[in-house]
């Protein structure tokens, strides 16, 4: 079959299409933390039993995306995608008429089996749709995306449920992955046929060997140490998120604005860095040596943080300065994935590999929760910049192994 190259204005449907599909993904990854106030109050539940919401949610979006991914590469990415967006629907239906809290946990674990499907379906869509030449954009935009979810959530929710209730706000959130289905829907033809999909996408490169059974490609080390990237770089993107800001205000001594301001600052610099990331992946033949970079320049901000010796003010500036070098490798870290994925296997890689995010967001809140419970808020960012540079090695390791598998194919 003749291959066929998209135009700029097929692969920018693609991108934002998947790229809102993922914002909505991130929106619910917050569903119910910025109601805890009001939960708290409403069954009178402690901040363990509120903090176990979190942890199930994750849990089980871990389990099953590795298990998501076998689905997308037998039945499509397409229909999983949208298999999963009707299930954060449902799931904020079920949490927004919880009578207890047994239903608000399985309310919690539903929209975490919703949650699991995005990353395999948005990066074998992404992959097996658009260019090589716009990939590393796409992924920018796939996580910039994801960050203004994760910005949205607590506005969004917070919002309503002060001018109402939270039963209302969870009813409204049910409203967002009901219009993105409509969306996937009115655009369907964006998406499919899948079959098609293989004839615009580039070819795969020869020196990524075939997965010829289901389970073949665990046994390339490569997805291992793209799992372990993941899981470290979560750890520290789940203490940036849970405990960053009560760290902040112990050692600064910043009012709740302050300390919410340096998670802004975060979370703007972080998209930030994807947008420039997107063009240094777009160009860089070695994406494991930009990671390397970023995440060094953002494992020693975190570090600097930690002492406690700045101006608060600085704190909160240094703060963007984390944020900027994770965002900046955010789009190199998904296309060293890509490299290391065999040709039919892609959604069952992303799965696994993207497995260990959620496994790292679920165990973050426990260990840096202890460290504030021990009070040592300074850790808190020790152990972030510390996460944060142990993943170089992960890294460095992968690229390392596509580069002498490339070596050897052009060797033969």
């Amino acid at each position: 079959m003749t291959a066929v190259t998209p135009t700029f204005r097929q692969d920018a449907r693609i991108i934002g299409v998947v790229g809102l599909a993922h914002g909505v993904s991130h929106f619910f990854h917050l569903i119910l933390a910025p109601l805890f106030p009001w939960l708290k109050e409403a069954f009178v539940l402690s901040y363990a039993e509120l903090g176990l919401l979190m942890t199930m949610f994750f849990i089980v979006s871990g389990i099953g995306q590795a298990l998501a991914g076998f689905v997308v590469d037998r039945v499509g990415a397409r229909r999983v995608l949208m298999v999963g967006m009707a299930l954060l629907a449902l799931a904020a239906l079920v949490l927004a008429a919880a009578q207890s809290y047994g239903m608000l946990l399985a309310g919690s674990m539903l929209a975490g089996l919703g949650n699991s499907v995005f990353h395999p379906s948005d990066y074998t869509l992404l992959n097996k749709r658009v260019s090589i030449a716009r990939l590393g954009h796409a992924f920018s935009v796939h996580g910039i995306s994801g960050n203004l979810g994760w910005a949205a959530a607590p506005v969004f929710l917070a919002t309503i449920a002060s001018f109402s209730s939270w039963r209302v706000a969870l009813l409204a959130a049910a409203c967002i992955p009901c219009a993105m289905l409509t969306i996937l829907f009115v655009y369907r033809h964006v998406i499919e046929p899948e079959d098609s999909a293989a004839a615009i996408a580039p070819s795969h490169k020869p020196d990524v060997p075939l997965a010829d059974g289901n389970f073949d490609f665990l046994r390339l080390p490569a997805v291992w140490m793209c799992f372990a990237f993941f899981a470290i770089t979560a750890l520290a993107l789940g203490g940036i998120q849970s405990f960053s800001s009560a760290s902040l205000r112990a050692l600064y001594g910043l009012s709740l604005v302050g300390a919410t301001t340096g998670y802004t600052a975060y979370m703007l610099a972080s998209a930030a860095g994807m947008v420039w990331g997107g063009f240094l992946a777009a160009r860089a033949a070695r994406h494991d040596r930009i990671i390397a970079f970023a995440f060094a320049v953002a494992g020693l901000t975190a570090l600097v943080v930690a002492t406690g010796w700045i101006a608060p003010w600085m704190a909160v500036l240094l703060m963007g300065g984390i944020g900027f070098g994770a965002g900046v490798a955010g789009p190199s870290r998904d296309l060293m994935i890509r490299a290391a994925a065999p040709k039919n296997a892609t959604g069952r890689v992303y799965g696994v590999v993207y497995s260990g995010l959620d496994i790292g967001l679920a165990g973050a809140p426990l260990i840096f929760g202890a460290l504030m419970d021990a009070s040592h808020p300074s850790w808190v960012f020790v152990l972030i910049g510390t996460f944060q540079v142990m993943a170089i090695a992960t890294a460095v390791r992968v690229g390392s192994n596509t580069a002498r598998r490339a070596a050897r194919a052009l060797a033969v």
